[in-house]
């Protein structure tokens, strides 16, 4: 099934792709699905990838080779989609499986600071939060309404702090933060930048070098198209050599078939970030959701999620409803919050007309994707007009 995936879209063209893969997603013969931010819908070539992982299972017992040979195929496709190095990532099960060894090896004795965004995802805040206890400070850089002044991260980060935390695109909101500025301001100070990409990774390319940070964590739940259990880390070239954490498992071992319990010796590379058994069944549907989404293309499928959105905000415009998130495409990611008065009850409404959404800080998120069409924007739409008194 795997050479299939990488073949059925042959030689067509980048904007065919985009169109032409909605049939790839059955969830669609029964549901109008825009919730990408939440979990990517699932495919044919991802339920066929674990598949292959029960035939596997089953014909061969414990291919552990095999498997092995999966998570360095994993490393590798992660790699790809950052324009990294497969020595530079970690294969993990989940973001926070990725920053939590990071955090471990961070020496807070001469720089004690952290500085992260009120944009960040629950993990990224408690990670560094529990590094009080090993006598970081964690200091909030407080949003404006939807935004973060470029100016405010410029006041927090001086030569006390060791690590600036943030994430490319607020889960909340749906803005999107300047992260190269704020990566420069960083590393002027001397801290390291880390970089949640979560809400990011899948919907605009993503160049580790362009973006000037120092590790990027993600995973495949959301716009990769894979399933839950499996992240990725990247850092940059050489730190990890510099890094010793003392979160850490088998998988980070210098060579684990060595099976040696008399010392710690990690990896010299990015695995050292990594901890037991590898995610098997998730490697494999990960693989396959990446596989599928390079095919339709990750800056075609920009493209066409740009051009959903300017038709939703338009819409909600029209019906007297406030966006949350901001209007310049350059500013914002895929999803779109809109604000209401009852967010549960609107999510609720919306299900039972059949359109799956989600919300968040009292904002109604729809979130489009390369499989979403306009007519999905329009019965979105459709559903806000019935349900206009839920707006805010």
């Amino acid at each position: 099934m795997g050479a299939d995936t990488r073949t059925w879209f042959g030689a067509a063209e980048p904007g065919s792709r985009v169109s032409d893969c909605r049939s790839r997603f059955p969830i669609f013969e029964r549901l109008v699905y825009i919730n990408s931010c939440s979990q990517g819908a699932l495919s044919d070539s991802v339920r066929a990838a674990y598949e292959d992982y029960l035939t596997g299972w089953d014909e061969r017992g414990a291919p552990w080779d095999y498997w092995v040979e999966r998570a360095e195929a994993a490393r590798v496709a992660f790699a790809g989609l950052v324009n990294g190095a497969a020595d530079d990532v970690a294969v993990t099960t989940s973001l926070s499986a990725g920053v939590s060894p990071l955090a471990s090896a961070i020496d807070f004795e001469t720089r004690p600071k952290v500085v992260i965004s009120d944009f960040e995802f629950p993990t990224i805040g408690q990670i560094w939060h529990a590094q009080e206890l090993r006598g970081a400070h964690v200091v909030h850089v407080p949003a404006d309404g939807a935004e973060i002044p470029l100016q405010r991260f410029d006041a927090a980060i001086d030569e006390q702090t060791a690590v600036v935390s943030i994430a490319a695109v607020c889960y909340r909101n749906g803005t999107r933060l300047p992260v190269e500025e704020i990566a420069r301001i960083g590393h002027e100070r001397g801290a390291l930048v880390v970089l949640d990409a979560y809400q990011a990774i899948g919907t605009y390319p993503l160049d580790v070098t362009e973006l000037g940070v120092d590790a990027l964590a993600a995973g495949v739940l959301k716009y990769l198209l894979g399933s839950a259990g499996l992240g990725f880390l990247w850092t940059r070239p050489g730190l990890s050599a510099q890094l010793l954490p003392t979160q850490t498992g088998w998988f980070a071992d210098r060579d684990i078939f060595e099976m040696d319990i008399s010392d710690y010796s990690p990896s010299p590379t990015a695995r050292r970030f990594q901890s037991g058994t590898p995610p098997v069944p998730a490697i494999y549907a990960g693989i396959a959701g990446i596989e599928l989404m390079q095919e339709i293309g990750i800056a075609e499928t920009r493209e066409h999620v740009n051009g959903l959105n300017e038709r939703l905000i338009a819409g909600v415009d029209e019906l007297g409803g406030t966006v949350v998130t901001p209007r310049d495409p350059e500013r914002r990611g895929a999803l779109v919050c809109v604000a209401s008065t009852d967010a549960p009850g609107l999510v609720a409404a919306l299900a039972d007309d059949g359109i799956v959404t989600s919300e968040r800080d009292g904002n109604l998120r729809v979130s489009a994707h390369a499989y979403n069409t306009a007519d999905d924007v329009d019965a979105v739409l459709a559903a806000l007009a019935r349900h206009r008194a839920l707006l805010a």
